[in-house]
């Protein structure tokens, strides 16, 4: 789970109550609450990861309990976004913006947006496009973070002393986020899968499913209320940015360092 001290950090004043945020906005009408699909929907670019089998969990031998065992995955093709989905998507879709960071601008990942949130998002814009649109698994996302199965210890470097270059942490980040696609990405041309935001992906949270997960696209547990987050924070040092750090919350929480990056079924 994300350390109260962090989520402290991370959480600014227009933040801290979402949902009465998202309540006033209704009332007073304010030009951040328009009518869902008033703005052209901005493009979403993806990447298409080649599908196969990896090495998934700890294999540096320097992550949490569980991260381990170490144990083979297979995934199948799909698209992955190319950036986190971006403030300027989310009103394009939901017709709002609530995001603690929207002085960062349209280019800035959403967040302060639960998993029950990001899934209302999926449902209006497959509606929007007929693209078959969702959250990745925990192992597909793994998968494209160490750049098809490589291996990285964070998305697109085994060097600690590289990371700046693509990630923002605690090192750089002034504790906030920044625009997307702005440090550079891992060999499969995907951004800020270490840093920037935490993000959503579909699994329910088990430590202990490692132990348990099946080879072939796995979808963790079949009941839990927590999920599972990926990636680390603008506020978390370059351990918990790692491609294989897990984190968990629940679906129902919002919290402005956490976001949610989609996948495209081919």
């Amino acid at each position: 789970m994300i350390p109260l001290l962090i989520l402290i950090q991370c959480t600014n004043t227009d933040a801290a109550e979402p949902e009465k945020k998202q309540e006033q906005q209704t009332q007073d009408g304010s030009s951040d609450k328009k009518e869902a699909g008033s703005e052209a929907l901005p493009e979403i670019e993806m990447v298409f990861v080649k599908g196969g089998c990896f090495q998934m969990g700890d294999t540096f031998r320097d992550g949490g309990e569980d991260e381990r065992p170490v144990h083979e995955i297979c995934v199948e093709d799909f698209y992955l976004g190319k950036y986190e989905v971006t403030q300027a998507q989310w009103k394009a879709v939901m017709g709002n913006n609530p995001s603690g960071f929207n002085d960062c601008g349209d280019d800035c990942p959403i967040e302060n947006v639960s998993w029950d949130d990001v899934k209302g998002f999926i449902e209006k814009l497959r509606d929007k496009t007929g693209k078959r649109y969702r959250l990745p698994t925990e192992a597909e996302w793994e998968y494209a973070a160490r750049s098809g199965g490589m291996g990285a210890k964070w998305s697109g470097t085994n060097d600690g002393n590289e990371l700046t270059h693509y990630a923002w942490f605690a090192e750089n980040a002034e504790k906030r986020t920044h625009p997307v696609g702005q440090k550079k990405p891992n060999s499969l041309g995907i951004y800020d899968m270490s840093g920037n935001v935490s993000e959503w992906v579909m699994d329910r949270y088990d430590e202990k499913y490692y132990k348990q997960s099946p080879k072939e696209n796995p979808r963790g547990p079949e009941s839990g209320g927590y999920r599972v987050l990926r990636g680390g924070i603008f506020y978390d040092i370059a351990r918990h940015t790692r491609t294989t750090s897990r984190d968990e919350y629940p679906q129902s929480y919002r919290i402005s360092c956490v976001g949610f990056r989609l996948l495209m079924v081919p």
